[in-house]
């Protein structure tokens, strides 16, 4: 057929149409959902354009100013993330915030702050402050042994976790999931400095609690002691670091965290340090409170306390991993006054078969323990089987040296006590009120109180130990499986929160 005849049929059809319609033939019209078009879509006013930095679904753009764009990471879960580095050096006030597909690290040493000196009355004009602010679910890792963080005198740090948006402080192994159950010392740990008194003062004729009497923190080049018994280091809620502790010389080491000097007016609660290759937590001097502190699989001590360090510890839960463990507290002073005397109140220690004892006290630490529970698991000798060894630097030993004081305390140990023949340790164990020497453990779930520990009667008046306390019917540091206070922040004590 021609074109012309085509076009011809096309105007035929158009015409017939036309007539139906004006001949009143709607009804053999398609109406509209029977075959019509479809009316058009209401309009809608398109979404905002994401800000700046926002991921679509992979690592974050950009990092937030102040930070150094450092290329991406792969973590343990497939996702690529934005790596944000920390400067060398924050003053003013920096935050870490949390923001979808970014993470940050530290390399080398990062100080908040320069050192303001022991005199919190008299800080230094010349050295610049600085205050480090971490939102809740912040992750921050470190990627070899001398990358760390140090918290100078006079600075601040705020981590603002939550009992489910913990912050964390970790290795990179960890953030990229190669990890086991014995991995330590992957990074350096958190160095806190503070003004408050300590009993080691650098130079002769120093005194103690004045602003002259200052030290030399271990683990790094940086001072820490004062006169500001009531310093301020800012507050920590929610912070859980892994990995970490790095040997820098040989008896010279980077703790989890260390607080050296640091005063009464900071803040520390719901902690937990795991597979630290030092110490979990080590106190030089200082004044401040904790409560809520976790130390799981740490391969040194899980607490260390020194130097005149004198503050109160309220609900703690200690385990050791098979592979690592010495001291689950040891209790140090060093020979100048004033003597450390932690107060320990509601914690519970579970040690390995071996190691070193559950407790030691020496050079001069006259440490307290209240409502705690210590055990140890069966295969040790000597010191690694004993609940508590108690060496005095003082011979013959005075009645405030080394003693210490134990009320409402239980031991389940092999052997209770490591004596170096003297007796020291089960005579300070006696002279305490509601205490068990040889009990047997009915801890449930690792530490939650079975009926031996509920069976203790706890002691009456801790409010009067320390005005922190506070005042509870129990001993140790989970009453029963109602008490969730370390739930959902913390990783290793269950087996269905691996680290």
């Amino acid at each position: 057929m021609s074109a012309r005849n085509n076009l011809k049929t096309l105007l035929a059809t158009l015409s017939a149409v036309a007539a139906l319609s004006a001949c009143g033939g709607a009804d053999e019209v398609a109406s509209p959902g029977e075959g019509a078009f479809a009316p058009p879509p209401p309009a809608t006013t398109p979404p905002p354009p994401p800000p700046a930095g926002a991921p679509t679904g992979g690592p974050a753009a950009d990092c937030p100013s102040g930070f150094a764009n450092v290329g991406t990471i792969l973590d343990r879960e497939g996702a690529t993330l934005r790596v944000c580095q920390l400067p060398s050096l924050v003053t003013g006030g920096l935050v870490v915030p949390k923001r979808e597909g970014t993470i940050y690290t530290i390399s080398g040493r990062t100080d908040v702050g320069q050192d303001q000196g022991g005199d919190v009355n008299a800080p230094s004009t010349t050295a610049a402050d600085g205050v480090l602010t971490i939102e809740a679910g912040v992750r921050i890792f470190g990627s070899a042994g001398l990358d760390y963080i140090v918290v100078n005198r006079g600075s601040q740090i705020n981590v603002q976790g939550t009992a489910t948006e913990p912050v964390i402080m970790t290795s990179r192994q960890s953030i990229e999931g190669s990890t086991t159950a014995d991995s330590i010392g992957q990074w350096g740990g958190l160095v806190i400095l503070g003004r408050a008194p300590i009993s080691n003062c650098d130079g002769v004729g120093v005194t103690p609690g004045t602003a002259a009497c200052q030290a030399q923190v271990e683990g790094t080049n940086a001072f820490y002691g004062g006169n500001g018994p009531a310093d301020n280091s800012g507050s920590i809620r929610y912070l859980r670091i892994q990995h970490s502790g790095f040997q820098v010389l040989p008896n010279n080491e980077l703790n989890g965290i260390t607080l050296a000097g640091v005063g009464n007016g900071t803040t520390i609660e719901y902690v937990q340090v795991h597979n630290s290759s030092d110490d979990g937590i080590e106190w030089f001097g200082g004044t401040v409170n904790a409560r809520y502190l976790v130390m799981t699989g740490n391969d040194d001590d899980s607490f260390d306390t020194d130097v005149g360090f004198n503050g109160a510890i309220q609900f703690a839960i200690i385990v050791q991993r098979a592979n690592g463990g010495d001291r689950m507290n040891e209790m140090s002073a060093s020979t100048r006054e004033p003597v450390s005397s932690p107060k320990i109140a509601n914690a519970t220690f579970v040690g390995r078969a071996g190691g070193g004892a559950g407790i030691i006290l020496n050079s001069g630490s006259n440490a307290q323990y209240y409502n705690t529970i210590v055990t140890k698991a069966a295969g040790g000798t000597g010191a690694g089987a004993a609940c508590l060894d108690v060496d005095d630097a003082v011979s013959p030993p005075t009645a405030t040296s080394t003693r210490g004081g134990f009320n409402s305390v239980f031991f389940a140990c092999p052997t209770a006590f490591d004596d170096d023949a003297d007796g020291a340790a089960a005579a300070a164990f006696a002279a305490g009120a509601n205490n068990t020497a040889t009990g047997t453990s009915t801890l449930t779930n690792t530490f939650v109180n079975g009926a031996n520990e509920a069976a203790v009667p706890a002691y009456g008046s801790l409010t009067t130990v320390s005005p922190f306390f506070q005042q509870v019917d129990y001993i140790g540091a989970v009453r029963d499986a109602n008490d969730t206070w370390w739930q959902g922040w913390t990783c290793g004590l269950t087996a269905d929160t691996p680290c």
